[in-house]
């Protein structure tokens, strides 16, 4: 039995995670939200009863809220520890993921909101969630820890194929990875793996409902992302996804040169 705390499992990849593990009842999951009620009503109503899920309330713009969770996570899992920390919450900020970067500047005080949120949410807060549950992970055997990243944050893809949208959040997304880099520095000695993985391209959602322009800006990245993979035919499904990145983090380990490592879900730089 692996016990996992995976953060951002309302929708998406995250309740992807959640859905997958959970069916095997040996598996212990318990899943970090904003919205604890919403997110024990959908797993409720498509899951069923599974007493292996526990929803704990987290939000990742406030400490306290994370060092509460990260009580709440302990009772639940006691002398057994993490297996998988998987840092999966983010901002997805709309702002910035179809336009150039020098087009932002139009809504300056946007900007600013949306740079500050994403910060909080995708850097800071995964710094407290890691140091307020690394004492959990501690305790098991297994000791690995995945931050969710993003290929967009790769500066040989951005530079040689001129990708010009999503500053912000690939920002966002490299801070990350710096942040997971001192992690492992720190705790690698102690036997905890720590690493950044990007998902790849995957559907979920935030591709429809968009404007006009919004819809050009992503068949532009489409074009850009056709170049670097030629085989690349779009979004895959969040199950497929799911499968892939299970797969490598399962076979990831320090001895194989993971630690504080940024990869693909392939294990390379290979981003889609």
């Amino acid at each position: 039995m692996s016990v996992y705390v995976i953060s951002g499992v309302s929708s998406g990849i995250g309740y992807g995670f959640l859905k997958s593990i959970s069916e095997d009842p040996q598996n212990l999951v318990v899943g970090i939200v904003r919205n604890k009620a919403a997110t024990e009503q959908k797993v409720a109503t498509e899951l069923g009863k599974r007493s292996n899920v526990h929803i704990v309330h987290g939000d990742f713009t406030n400490y306290a809220s994370l060092k509460q969770a990260a009580a709440d996570t302990a009772k639940i899992v006691g002398e057994r520890g993490i297996d998988y920390l998987v840092a999966n919450a983010g901002f997805p900020a709309q702002f910035d993921a179809y336009s150039p970067i020098g087009e932002l500047g139009e809504e300056p005080e946007k900007l600013d909101a949306v740079a500050d949120k994403l910060f909080k949410t995708n850097v800071t807060g995964n710094i407290h969630f890691f140091n307020l549950f690394m004492p959990l992970v501690l305790k098991s055997k297994t000791k690995k820890v995945i931050a969710i990243t993003s290929g967009h944050a790769d500066l040989d893809f951005i530079n040689n194929f001129d990708v010009e949208n999503c500053a912000l959040y690939s920002a966002s997304k490299a801070a990350l990875n710096i942040i997971v880099a001192k992690f492992s520095a720190q705790y690698k000695k102690e036997g905890v793996l720590v690493f950044s993985m990007s998902p790849g391209v995957v559907e979920v959602g935030h591709f429809s409902a968009l404007t006009p322009k919004q819809t050009e800006g992503l068949m532009k990245f489409m074009g850009r992302a056709q170049a670097y993979a030629p085989h690349f035919k779009g979004p895959v499904p969040v199950e497929e996804a799911v499968k892939t990145i299970r797969s490598l983090w399962e076979r990831a380990s320090i001895e194989t040169g993971y630690a504080g490592a940024f990869v693909s879900h392939f294990g390379n730089k290979q981003w889609v």
